[in-house]
């Protein structure tokens, strides 16, 4: 998966040289900073969506020799590897992508945790919440996940006799299942995102109304 260069893990503490604590803050606001644009930034989700849309082109060019067979299409027997093989081509690489995407989100949280425990910083690492990023990766994976079922179901419920194939179902159902998945990778890390600034930063501070 593309992605930008992480911040190095913080030094032990015999090779520390930061001259005072506001050199270590700044250092640690600015590794902090950058691990949360690379975990919650908006291109993160853009990337999981373009990987959902590569695994949907090579899942529909997986069931086209489905549908040759079904039309008894002569040419199934040479277009037909053909566009298994580029399908494959198009869904491997997306898959592997996301699960790669699932290793550094790991890896920038445990950078993460390394960076927090260097000191404490209450002010700056509000920031970290990012209730904001967290809404909308939650929002819309939710939309995501609706979408998924609904073509999943509509595939199966709607199909009509002599008018959709079963590859058309196949399609449909097997297209629902990747937005489906997809939106579900996105809630689990909106909710993780949840727990961990709960955990690890406490409860946000309530926002008082002025007192007359």
């Amino acid at each position: 998966m593309p992605r930008r260069t992480l911040p190095p893990p913080p030094p032990p503490a015999y090779l520390r040289t930061w001259p005072d604590r506001n050199a270590l803050l700044a250092d640690r606001g600015m590794a902090l900073e950058a691990l949360r644009r690379q975990s919650l930034g908006v291109h993160r989700l853009l990337l999981l969506w373009l990987f959902a849309l590569g695994c949907v082109i090579g899942w529909a060019l997986l069931t086209v020799p489905i549908e040759m067979v079904e039309d008894h299409d002569p040419m199934a027997f040479i277009l037909g590897p053909l566009c298994a093989i580029l399908g494959l081509g198009a869904l491997a690489p997306s898959v592997i992508g996301v699960i790669l995407g699932i290793r550094s989100d790991r890896k920038t949280r445990e950078l993460t945790d390394g960076w927090l425990a260097l000191d404490s910083h209450p002010a700056a690492d509000s920031t970290l919440r990012s209730p904001g990023l967290s809404l909308f990766w939650l929002l819309s994976s939710l939309f995501m996940c609706a979408l998924g079922l609904w073509a999943s179901f509509a595939a199966a419920a709607y199909a009509e006799p002599g008018r959709d194939s079963y590859s058309d179902v196949v399609l449909g159902m097997g297209a629902g299942l990747i937005l489906w998945l997809t939106g579900l990778i996105g809630i689990t890390k909106a909710v993780g995102h949840y727990r961990w600034a709960i955990r690890r930063l406490g409860p946000a501070p309530a926002t008082n109304g002025a007192h007359r």
